[in-house]
């Protein structure tokens, strides 16, 4: 195994005079391509500064944590110690969503304060992060933290308007100026910051543990500053049904944890071209380290997902319904179709109660019949029934043979709530089930400490195509850009009855998808998810047989990725290689397009083209495509068209 290469240093300061006659010590540090600086200033408070190819992204900000009893971290601060570490490493994933090995590359700088407490900076070629470290013996309540991003202009940002601290995060992206968020409004992260044609800055978090989530909001001074703001603790919370445990009371801090930790990263995603954001792994980079043993059991995946087509099965012998006919009949068109999972989502148990079995389902039967076609199950549960009844329901799903959980409408990232998703990952990790979080929070990297979490939702995916018209197009092409570049993502793709803007209305039992049919088929290359979901209906795909021969095959985790060719909001083109096979998918808004497709990427030799495009009426009826095999080599260079929320998809294969 390859050891990382550290390299550590003390440093000395610089000594900045200012204008008010005070010294302010500066330090600096650099990505190892020295394309990203950050310099650290430390005066009467601590404020840092960001730059790229020498353009000021962030100008001098604050940063502080104030805690109970001690005071302000960041309030008159005396350096004790300085040390820099030059980190180059490679690391595995065990579950790879966008690549077999990632390249772990970083200059580090860290200050020790004599007030316990350290702050932390790395440097990487893709972005810059920070977090505070604290060494106190006793336990600690933090009051408040100060995060604050000063830019230099009035730039626009793709801001996720939140109305409560209580939500989904599904929210569609505003296109609005800096000066426009005032105190007022916030947002959920990832913010995608655009700082004019020079640089794009993605804003989120990773480690989170013990901790709120961050959320960011404005200034009334008509600044370009953007600042962290923090759901309190909660002191009390009420049960309004099964799933909404809405917070009735909450405390005038934020979190009460352990006075020795390392609180989470405030990261800066950093990109020169579009397409770098989503090549950015530094998310995961970020995150804490493995904590499974044994991960030869965790199997990434396709699921036959019931809710969405809501079981409308057709033109089968049984009654279609929440019952063991229906569910085996998914069963054995996901082993006839390679695909590893099932979903059993609402309906399966008597809400509020986990043991409560739905008695027109045998899950005994049912399970038996999975393992006989190798098909796992993935059960559907509301997080507080599952953690009001933990330890007997996880124990009856391993009995069961059950492979996976869904775990639903948490809607809070409040300390305790962080909490509960760790303890989650904690727990099904003992009794091997793989996790999709739904009703969730933005990742944070948990899926490198527990790889069994393998998808969570936090993203305005397609289900909102029962009820709305914003799962389309549009948005569909910010997500990649914003959402993504935190984690996976689970959108729920797979959409066989597709509609144009025009055509398309909400149906909830029958629901449409917006854009074309290869729109769809695109989102399998484009959208990463070690485990996606095939939303539609199992009669419906089986009419598609053409669509399934791509379904059946499309990988969900992945050896490299490349962008091609991308543009935030409106369009993008990847290629993806697992194995010795390469996918390739593009998407666009409602606005039609042509793309060069350079083939360039692949080795020498001849390969197959096995590729679906839109056909040459999709713009008035969407599900119209056109599936054509051609051979290609690495000189060929193609102009692919897309129509109005149009698609492309392809898989490649060498001789």
């Amino acid at each position: 195994m390859r050891k990382p290469r550290v390299i550590v240093c003390f440093i000395l300061p610089c000594f900045v005079l200012t204008c008010g006659w005070a010294f302010t010590q500066e330090y600096r540090v650099s990505s190892p391509d020295e394309s990203i600086q950050v310099a650290v200033d430390i005066g009467e408070n601590i404020r840092y500064s960001v730059f790229h190819n020498t353009h000021p992204l962030i100008e001098p900000s604050p940063i502080s944590m104030t805690l109970e009893g001690i005071g302000v971290l960041g309030r008159n601060p005396h350096v004790t110690n300085t040390q820099r570490r030059t980190v180059d490493d490679v690391l595995h994933p065990v579950v790879p969503m966008k690549a077999r090995t990632i390249i772990d590359r970083y200059n580090e700088l860290r200050i020790d304060f004599e007030t316990s407490f350290t702050l932390v900076f790395r440097a990487y070629n893709d972005g810059v992060a920070y977090r505070f470290i604290t060494t106190f013996e006793d336990d600690v309540k933090v009051i408040s933290e100060e995060a604050s991003f000063e830019f230099s202009a009035d730039h626009h940002v793709y801001f996720p308007e939140e109305e409560s601290f209580m939500t989904h995060q599904e929210r569609l992206y505003k296109y609005i100026r800096l000066k426009e968020i005032t105190s007022s409004r916030f947002s959920s992260i990832p913010v995608l910051v655009e700082c004019d044609d020079y640089s794009k800055i993605v804003i989120t978090e990773a480690d989170l543990d013990d901790y709120p989530g961050m959320y960011l909001t404005g200034s009334d001074a008509s600044d370009t500053r953007l600042k962290g703001r923090f759901p309190g603790f909660v002191l009390a919370d009420s049960a309004e049904n099964d799933r909404n445990i809405v917070p009735t009371r909450r405390a005038d801090f934020l979190a009460q944890t352990r006075g020795n930790r390392s609180f989470p990263w405030r990261v800066l995603v950093i990109a020169q071209e579009d397409g770098d954001l989503v090549e950015s792994s530094l998310v995961y980079k970020l995150a804490g380290p493995l904590q499974i043993e044994d991960t030869s059991w965790i199997r990434p995946g396709k699921v036959a997902w019931d809710w969405w087509n809501a079981n409308n099965v057709f033109g089968v012998d049984f009654r279609a319904g929440i019952n063991t006919d229906t569910y085996k009949h998914y069963i054995d068109f996901a082993a006839a179709h390679g695909l590893e999972y099932i979903i059993l989502d609402e309906g399966w148990y008597e809400l509020g109660d986990l043991m409560a079995v739905n008695p027109d389902i045998d899950m005994e039967a049912l399970t038996a019949h999975a393992r006989e076609k190798g098909v796992g199950i993935i059960l559907w549960v509301v997080w507080k029934t599952l953690d009001d009844q933990l330890e007997e329901a996880l124990d009856r799903f391993d009995k069961w043979g059950i492979q996976g959980i869904k775990v639903d409408f948490m809607q809070r990232d409040d300390q305790a709530v962080v909490n509960f998703y760790r303890k989650i990952a904690r727990e099904t990790a003992k009794r091997h089930l793989v996790v999709d979080f739904h009703g969730s929070y933005k990742p944070t990297g948990l899926r490198r400490a527990y790889p069994n979490v393998l998808t969570r939702e936090g993203v305005k995916g397609l289900e909102h195509s029962k009820w709305g018209e914003d799962a389309n197009p549009e948005n569909a092409l910010i997500i990649p850009f914003t959402r993504m570049v935190a984690g996976p993502l689970d959108y729920t793709p797979g959409a066989m009855i597709n509609a144009t803007q025009k055509n398309f209305r909400p149906v909830f039992t029958r629901p449409m998808s917006q854009g074309t049919r290869c729109h769809q088929l695109a989102m399998y290359v484009v959208y990463e998810s070690p485990l996606q979901m095939l939303c539609d209906s199992p009669s419906n795909y089986s009419r598609e047989k053409a669509c399934m021969a791509f379904l059946s095959t499309v990988p969900t985790v992945w050896d490299e990725t490349i962008v091609l060719d991308a543009k935030v909001a409106d369009y993008i083109l990847i290629a993806r290689k697992r194995g010795n096979t390469w996918y390739v998918g593009a998407m666009t808004d409602w606005t039609p397009r042509e793309l060069v497709l350079d083939f360039s990427f692949l080795n020498e030799g001849r390969y197959t083209v096995t590729a679906y495009q839109d056909g040459m009426n999709a713009d008035r009826c969407a599900m119209d495509y056109e599936k054509f095999v051609k051979e290609v080599s690495r000189n060929d260079r193609w102009t692919i068209r897309l129509a109005p929320g149009g698609g492309w998809a392809a898989r490649i294969d060498g001789e």
